[in-house]
């Protein structure tokens, strides 16, 4: 939750702290985008070694590590005084990435099979809850405690801090029923070959890297459609912190619902209906004509991205065997990282070529088209299935 509040103000306050170290004004848009696909640059080279490492040596200690980076990153942000400063500061990011999977390898080895959707959609709720306390609480330092920008960077970073403490004396290690044997470089290929020989594994990251690349397309872009839709209007930290911040305390709240449903109904058909309705949400945000409107949307949108990651990772963790089941959550979120490098990349090319409004539309069509083909597969299996049962 701490790693999400630190990152959430980042992505919140990206383009109100381009201008503070002195990028002209007609770059914001381009460089809000490009900054943001640093963070993930350093994480994809790493993202194989951070579960091998985990399985191998600590788990905990992979945990530690990131909490640690975390202090130092938000500590570069708030001291940057030039661009290439805070972009130096957002690439070290990548070396703080690659707990997620870690730690939900760990809540796999502790909970029953018939409490995985709940277990594993109440973990997915401590993201978005970060998400939602990260920009508020900006929002309470800029304009309700009238402090400077970077006073919410020092939070992060000494949140961070005490979150090292929190997991040094609160937490135990946790170590997997078969501990890894050999070096870490081929584990990892091992770890990648066997996670991608799987057709079933190859499809479940498929959907979630098309998920998430719609989202971070969008999402860096969020803060200027705030500005332009609240239209010079003041305390546009409050705006942005009510947009992003109760969004994602929605879908906070409202993804440990998606866990029960999905093991009721099916996880797939969940996912299904999350996809297309966060992509058309996603077509609505550029059509708000007032930030309230905008918060609304933006509400619903937060809930049904956080039932996606939820049912996501959900299937990861029922249909995996056993023997390979921490080497895929360890890699769970590689498409994080491919799509955290394209999508503001994409994002930024839109949005300078057709405006602000460009990465919400190219996010909501990508977010339609997974959605499609998981209804159109669910389909096919209700057919293939009814054909049977005839038979």
């Amino acid at each position: 939750m701490i790693e999400a509040l630190g990152i959430a103000q980042v992505f919140a306050f990206l383009p109100l702290r381009l201008r503070e170290v002195g990028l002209p004004e007609a770059q914001i848009p381009t460089f809000t985008g490009l900054f943001t696909s640093l963070i993930f640059v350093f994480g994809i080279v790493l993202v194989p070694f951070w579960g091998v490492w985990a399985d191998k040596y600590s788990r905990r200690a992979v945990i530690v590590r990131s909490a640690v980076v975390e202090a130092v990153v938000f500590a570069g942000v708030a001291l940057a005084a030039e661009p290439w400063q805070l972009g130096a500061s957002l690439l070290l990011v990548g070396l703080q990435l690659g707990n997620t999977g870690v730690m939900l390898a760990a809540l796999r080895d502790v909970t029953p099979r018939h409490r995985v959707g709940t277990v594993t959609a109440l973990f997915g709720a401590s993201g978005p809850l970060g998400f939602a306390i990260g920009p508020v609480l900006g929002a309470l330092i800029v304009d309700g405690l009238r402090l400077p920008l970077v006073a919410v960077f020092w939070l992060g970073s000494a949140l961070s801090l005490a979150a090292i403490g929190l997991l040094v004396v609160g937490s135990r290690e946790i170590r997997p029923a078969v501990v890894p044997e050999g070096s870490a470089l081929a584990l990892a290929r091992r770890a990648i070959g066997g996670v991608f020989a799987d057709p079933a594994v190859r499809r479940i990251f498929a959907i979630f890297g098309v998920s998430i690349l719609a989202n971070q397309m969008s999402r860096p872009y969020l803060p200027l459609l705030v500005e332009d839709v609240n239209g010079g209007a003041a305390n546009l930290a409050s705006a942005i912190g009510l947009v992003a911040g109760t969004a994602a305390l929605v879908g906070a709240l409202i993804s440990p619902m998606a866990g029960p449903l999905g093991d009721r109904i099916g996880f797939r058909r969940v996912l299904a209906g999350s996809l297309l309705g966060a992509g058309t949400m996603l077509l609505l945000m550029p059509l708000a004509p007032a930030v309230a409107a905008l918060a609304g949307i933006a509400v619903v949108y937060g809930a049904l991205q956080a039932s996606t990651q939820a049912m996501v990772f959900g299937l990861v963790a029922v249909e995996v065997a056993p023997e390979r089941r921490s080497a895929t959550l360890n890699l769970v979120l590689l498409p994080l990282y491919l799509a955290g490098i394209v999508g503001p990349t994409i994002g930024a090319v839109a949005a300078s070529v057709a405006g602000i409004s460009a990465p919400f539309f190219a996010a909501g069509a990508v977010f339609l088209a997974g959605g499609i083909a998981i209804a159109v597969s669910l389909r096919r299996a209700g057919r293939a299935g009814r054909a049977d049962r005839a038979a």
